[in-house]
């Protein structure tokens, strides 16, 4: 049994807080939460299940759930960023039913709140170099040293401040910090950078602004602004928790101070979700974009085909932990081959062919080779999607490996003298074969027996294997992408502590001139079939003909629960 095929089981964590609060009043029984990505990059699987938990919490409990890009660095975002990360949201199955919001909206109230914090000595210009200002925050055990610009006087930093917006001063000359406690035993507390001078353009805002918010200054306090009761977080950001209370208990802010509730991020097995990494991937040329499907981003899984009901199944299925945990990427896997099963319409399509001849088959009366259509089921899954005609004749081709002169051990497929059955045709009988001089097989005779027509036999004799085929005369040319784990380890990088050490340069295998039943030539962009016995694969958007394989069809997650057990 599949994990898609279990009652989830797992505990929400999240789920317990909010619950909490409902009983208690804590907000007037009101939920808001809000998914608040950076347009710096594409979403990745890791994003999934934030989106999953922020929106699905919203949504059990007839709350809202806002989109707020986090905006606040000008050097790395592009609106290019944005649309894709609305056109990846409304795949994944949240469209949105409110306008976007941005961080950006609320710079020039976060401004006069920075404003505030100075006015009554809680925050200082401070004219040090990076540098120097983290090294003076010391470590976990190692104290800190307070700046010599912390005792200035509020109308002097306030001055500076202003001279910042206008544009005075150079990038990374002065920076704006909140004043707290250099020697607090939560790093984050130790005078930490509210405001940095950027000169760059910012994509909705221009260069209007010069100076521009952290994120730990821009996040609550955007939070406080929309209503937020709920503000959502994955588990790095835990000991961020008192410093987003710290700021909005200085604030006349104006609703609920909102709380800032933490939850496991998702870490799978072979897999990095780190944009900074992933784009090293796209800009070294590992893979070829963004929406690579060896790529873990949600294009690059859409286009791999996978289906969004598959991921958010997924992420419901192992809940939300306060405890950080890796995923098997089989069970992921599993999920979609599960979904796949149902929905996808079977096809044949022979990826590296050897032709067959039929020895025996009948010509007509034109003296060419009968041509039979055969009915074959579209999915034996769902009645309702109906079957198709194939055409069969004399010459057919199927996989290389489904025939061998010698034949292994325990090998059940076409040898000389063995019979076995094509889907939904004849038997046939392996008769003899000719070979190169390198002694590869390039072509195989056979007899059929034509009253085993449909693939049953009327005496009742039984063979061991069953076969796909595709016709020689009917088949379109096609290509098929077969996909490995890019990384080899479970863990990349655990041995070695560079994940791309452990780069699969092998992940990836192109078969050019696949033998694929005609029908696959009117396959729409995107839609994923199975080709029978070899995998579900997905139509590529851009190029027909082109066949990415999504996942296999044996479930992998099975045998390693049987291993586990």
């Amino acid at each position: 049994m599949s994990a898609s095929d279990q009652t989830p089981v797992a505990s929400n964590s999240v789920r317990e807080v909010v619950t909490a609060d409902i009983e208690r009043g804590t907000f007037g029984g009101r939920v808001q939460t809000r998914f608040p990505p950076e347009p710096n990059g594409y979403l990745h699987i890791g994003h999934a299940k934030a989106i999953t938990v922020n929106f699905g919490i919203a949504a059990d409990f007839d709350g809202t759930c806002n989109l707020r890009f986090d905006d606040t660095n000008p050097d790395t975002e592009e609106a290019d960023y944005v649309d894709a990360i609305l056109a990846d949201l409304a795949w994944l199955g949240y469209p949105l039913d409110r306008a976007a919001l941005f961080a950006s909206d609320y710079f020039e109230q976060l401004y006069e709140w920075a404003e505030l914090l100075i006015e009554k000595e809680l925050a200082y210009v401070d004219e040090q170099d990076g540098e120097t200002i983290s090294a003076q925050r010391g470590g976990y055990g190692k104290p800190g040293i307070e700046s010599p610009f912390r005792a200035r006087a509020a109308e002097e930093n306030l001055a500076l401040f202003r001279r910042m917006r206008a544009g005075d001063f150079a990038d990374g000359s002065h920076v704006l910090r909140a004043k707290i406690d250099m020697q607090h035993e939560n790093m984050q507390l130790r005078d930490p950078v509210m405001y940095r001078i950027r000169a760059g353009h910012h994509h909705r805002t221009g260069d209007q602004w010069k100076i521009y918010p952290t994120y730990d200054w821009a996040h609550g306090q955007s939070d406080a602004i929309e209503g937020v009761t709920h503000s959502l977080c994955t588990l790095e950001f835990d000991s961020h928790r008192a410093l987003y209370d710290w700021y909005l208990g200085h604030l006349p802010l104006p609703f609920e101070k909102p709380c800032q509730t933490e939850f496991a991020r998702l870490e799978l097995t072979h897999t990095i979700a780190s944009k900074r990494k992933l784009m090293r991937l796209v800009d070294d040329g590992t893979v070829d974009g963004w929406d690579d499907p060896r790529m873990p981003t949600l294009r690059g899984l859409r286009r791999r085909g996978y289906p969004s009901l598959a991921i958010r199944e997924f992420c419901s299925f192992i809940g939300v932990a306060r405890t950080n945990s890796r995923h098997q990427i089989e069970l992921l896997e599993s999920f979609v081959r599960t979904n796949l099963n149902k929905v996808a319409l079977r096809r044949m399509a022979v990826l590296r062919p050897l032709k067959v001849v039929i020895t025996n088959w009948p010509v007509g009366d034109d003296g060419e080779p009968v041509v039979e259509l055969m009915e074959l089921n579209n999915n034996p899954e769902n009645a309702d999607d109906g079957t198709r005609m194939v055409a069969f004749t004399g010459e057919f081709y199927i996989e290389q490996d489904d025939f061998r002169a010698e034949p292994p051990p325990k090998y059940y497929r076409l040898t000389p003298g063995r019979e076995v059955r094509l889907r939904g045709a004849y038997f046939v009988t392996a008769t003899g074969f000719e070979a190169d001089t390198d002694g590869q097989v390039t072509e195989v005779r056979v007899t059929y027996d034509p009253d085993t027509r449909g693939g049953s036999s009327p005496d009742g004799r039984k063979v061991k294997s069953t076969m796909h085929w595709v016709s020689a005369a009917h088949a379109v040319d096609g290509t098929a992408v077969l996909y490995d784990r890019l990384f080899t380890a479970e863990v990349p990088g655990d041995e070695t502590g560079d994940p791309f050490d452990d780069l699969n340069e092998s992940s990836r295998e192109i078969i050019m001139g696949a033998k694929l039943e005609p029908a696959l030539g009117d396959v729409e962009p995107g839609q994923v079939v199975q080709f029978e016995r070899l995998g579900y694969f997905a139509a590529d958007p851009r190029e027909r003909l082109l066949f990415h394989r999504t996942v296999g069809l044996r479930d992998e997650w099975a045998k390693i629960q049987r291993r586990n057990s």
